[in-house]
């Protein structure tokens, strides 16, 4: 059974920073896109940052270009997300995905999700 376990979240204040890590068991995502969304309360989901699979391609949301840096490391099935100066508004359930589609917005595989709240 596929799964996708992140970790990392927790409470943070406003300029700080978190990495959320990934694993993925019960299989391979080598040949697979992977990434992030988030979602706040009362908000839609929002795409956040996706890297591809040889880690060379990485594609961000930009209101996180220049804070956030997404990177994996197949041997370990894993993906990372650093996030630095965290504002505000970064707060919400971050879920990680492997192959998401951007355009429905749904992925073969998601995690349970993890909540990063930053406070000012």
């Amino acid at each position: 059974q596929v799964q996708l376990v992140e970790s990392g979240g927790g409470l943070v204040q406003v300029g700080g920073s978190l990495r959320l890590s990934c694993a993925a068991s019960g299989g391979t995502f080598r040949r697979d896109a992977m990434g992030w969304i988030r979602q706040a309360p009362g908000k839609e989901r929002e795409f956040v940052a996706q890297i591809d699979w040889t880690g060379l391609i990485t594609t961000y949301v930009n209101s996180v270009k220049g804070r956030f840096t997404i990177s994996r490391d197949n041997a370990k099935n894993t993906v990372y997300l650093q996030m630095n100066r965290l504002k505000p508004e970064d707060t919400a359930v971050y879920y990680c995905n492997a192959g998401l589609n951007r355009a429905t917005m749904t992925a073969d595989y998601w995690g349970q999700g993890t909540q990063v709240t930053v406070s000012s």
